[in-house]
């Protein structure tokens, strides 16, 4: 690395006003699903399939959705399928980023007393509101786990880099400040759960949302920047402050150079510390960052693709509409077009 053109210790903070976090989680458009309280009792197994399983019945516009539960008394087993059970003690959260098969129950061994059927059938009840919101599982056991279940639906494509940078599953721990931001959401979310009443539906998407941003916050807190990986280049001051350069003006016609410039270090510094955390070169980045805010923007079916393409830096519509075809396999009408379908 060359040390002597790299200044980004000296770095000011990222320019004010530009959230790199809040910008990708404004731009995949989260979705509150379903949120409800499972009360269970020994002998009892909670398990879900792979999201594609059910995710049209449950959120049909959606792209993708991600499950994740909080223990809010007791404890429990929680794992994959193809992985080693982890325990799980009161205040810990799980979360499933990527639509795996999982489990969660009073221990490893303990059967499943439903199918995959049964499952989705619920699920389907549950997003419709046809179920109440405090589910009973398990036997009769005197032990007592409970447990917030949330679901909530994102875009994956064309570009995601929050989702791509977390692991199939998460462990979050109960610790520290983290974990008191947390628990006046879950009082909130068990007080609305328990005592339905009027707006309580999109009170609880709304709070399946803020739960969600809240989990993310904790585990990016978890991240160190011996890490590699979009979520670890936030703690980076180089890194997190090309981000901050590309989010604030992704229309602005960026060269490496001009970035380099702006960002206080050498192209060549530049390049091989952003790539090392965010596995592309910047300029690759901006192109799949810009083709997550056109596809956004095409959806408003009064926005003409050469205005997109001209917002966000392109000379020419035909330009822009091969790269968005590179990205997202289709080009921008055709994507269009498959947005109003769902619709």
């Amino acid at each position: 690395m060359n040390e002597v053109h790299d200044r980004s210790s000296e770095l000011p903070a990222p320019p004010s006003g530009i959230d790199v976090l809040s910008d990708v989680l404004g731009s995949v458009r989260l979705t509150g699903s379903m949120l409800f309280l499972v009360d269970a009792h020994p002998p009892w197994r909670s398990w879900a399939p792979e999201t594609e399983a059910f995710r049209r019945v449950v959120l049909p516009r959606a792209q993708h959705m991600v499950s994740y539960h909080i223990v809010t008394r007791g404890r429990c087993w929680a794992g994959l399928p193809d992985t080693a059970p982890e325990r799980f003690e009161s205040g810990d959260v799980l979360v499933i980023p990527h639509g795996d098969a999982y489990f969660l129950a009073d221990a490893p061994e303990t059967a499943a007393a439903y199918g995959a059927e049964e499952t989705v059938t619920f699920f389907r009840q549950m997003a419709a509101g046809e179920l109440p919101s405090v589910v009973t599982e398990g036997g009769s056991g005197e032990e007592q786990t409970q447990l917030i279940c949330g679901f909530l639906g994102c875009d994956v494509r064309p570009f995601n880099p929050v989702l791509a940078a977390l692991p199939r599953l998460i462990h979050l721990r109960t610790s520290g400040a983290a974990a008191d931001r947390m628990r006046p959401l879950v009082e909130f979310a068990l007080c609305e759960l328990r005592g339905p009443s009027s707006g309580g539906s999109s009170v609880l998407l709304r709070l399946a949302e803020l739960m969600f941003i809240e989990v993310v916050r904790r585990h990016l807190e978890t991240v160190s920047t011996e890490q590699a990986g979009w979520l670890a280049s936030l703690h980076d001051p180089l890194v997190a402050r090309t981000l901050s350069l590309l989010h604030g003006s992704p229309g602005r016609r960026w060269t490496l150079e001009a970035l380099a410039a702006q960002a206080g270090t050498s192209r060549s510094v530049l390049a091989e510390r952003f790539t090392q955390f965010v596995g592309q070169p910047p300029m690759h980045y901006l192109t799949q960052w810009r083709m997550q805010l056109a596809a956004r923007m095409l959806g408003d079916p009064g926005m003409k693709v050469g205005t997109v393409a001209s917002m966000l830096g392109y000379e020419s519509e035909a330009a822009f509409s091969r790269a968005f075809k590179r990205c997202a396999g289709v080009a921008p009408a055709g994507w269009r077009r498959r947005g109003e379908m769902a619709a």
